[in-house]
């Protein structure tokens, strides 16, 4: 073979297609005529057609009946020979929403709670007026305190002329005063809290090893003394002991430590039992904070 033949022989290779798309062309050839047969024999079930898209519309929202103009037709060229399957309708299941709690009830017990709250409102300025009274003469030497606080009555006890200086022995001469206590507790109902409350400074005595016991040792002797008349029911009391966690001024000054130096007599008028566990410190009114003693009388 000359050479001339041999540069065109191989510029005839270039030129010409790869050897594998004959075969690439056939089998798309029969791909497509095997679709083409699938297609022929497919059928679509109208009424089952129609209910898919009426369960979309409720899917996506749509709170409104579109009517449809055509009902989709089998497309099947063989539609003549096969005529389509028995419908079977498709259940839906709807779910319906309705609102249990009557709105007149939930604001009928609403209002209940309110004119309850506001009767106890009431009776409270009502008692505590009853224990100023009671208490003028002690309240103008400052041995006493009365405070209205909504649901609670509040009757703050100073340590002056009350208890000796780092003692929980009730002195004598204030023992008529807590007489007068008892006489006005007993005229009103609700729980009584009686809390002890100490400055910051340490006391560790053969007796009291903190302010812990302090506190809760005055509060409980002011129990017992209530006690001891025999008219108050035991149920009633319960004793507090803070030690100085719960101070009503800042403890920067003698002034202000006396002050903070007491032992207080809460009578809790309440709506519900979990507001007897308000800490007992004036103008205060979220839980007390872990760490109070509680000791029973």
């Amino acid at each position: 073979m000359s050479e001339a033949n041999t540069q065109r022989h191989a510029q005839h290779q270039k030129r010409a297609l790869p050897a594998y798309i004959a075969t690439f062309a056939d089998l798309m050839s029969l791909l497509m005529c095997f679709f083409v047969l699938l297609l022929s024999f497919a059928e679509i079930d109208a009424m089952k057609f129609k209910m898919v898209v009426d369960s979309l519309e409720k899917a996506f929202g749509v709170q409104r009946d579109v009517p449809a103009i055509e009902i989709p037709m089998g497309t099947s060229i063989i539609a003549q020979e096969f005529s389509p399957g028995e419908p079977r309708p498709t259940p839906i299941n709807v779910v319906q929403q309705q609102t249990i709690d009557d709105p007149r009830e939930v604001l009928k017990v609403t209002m209940d709670a309110e004119a309850a709250a506001q009767e106890i409102a009431r009776q409270t300025a009502e008692e505590a007026e009853k224990f100023k009274q009671a208490l003028q003469a002690e309240i103008a030497d400052g041995l006493i305190e009365v405070e209205n606080q909504e649901n609670r009555i509040v009757i703050r006890i100073r340590e002056k002329g009350s208890f000796p200086s780092g003692d929980a022995q009730i002195n004598t001469d204030f023992i008529p005063i807590l007489k007068t206590i008892h006489d006005v507790l007993l005229d009103t109902d609700g729980l009584i809290a009686v809390a002890g409350h100490t400055d910051n400074i340490p006391i560790n005595t053969s007796r009291y090893r903190s302010n812990w016991e302090l506190s809760s040792s005055r509060a409980t002797s002011v129990v017992h003394e209530l006690l001891t008349y025999q008219q108050l029911s035991p149920d009633r009391l319960m004793v507090e002991g803070y030690a100085d966690t719960r101070p009503l001024m800042p403890n920067d000054s003698p002034t202000s430590r006396a002050q903070n130096r007491r032992v207080e007599i809460v009578v809790l008028k309440s709506l519900t039992v979990n507001d007897t566990t308000h800490p007992i410190e004036s103008l205060r009114e979220t839980l007390p904070a872990e760490g109070g003693v509680t000791v029973a009388p």
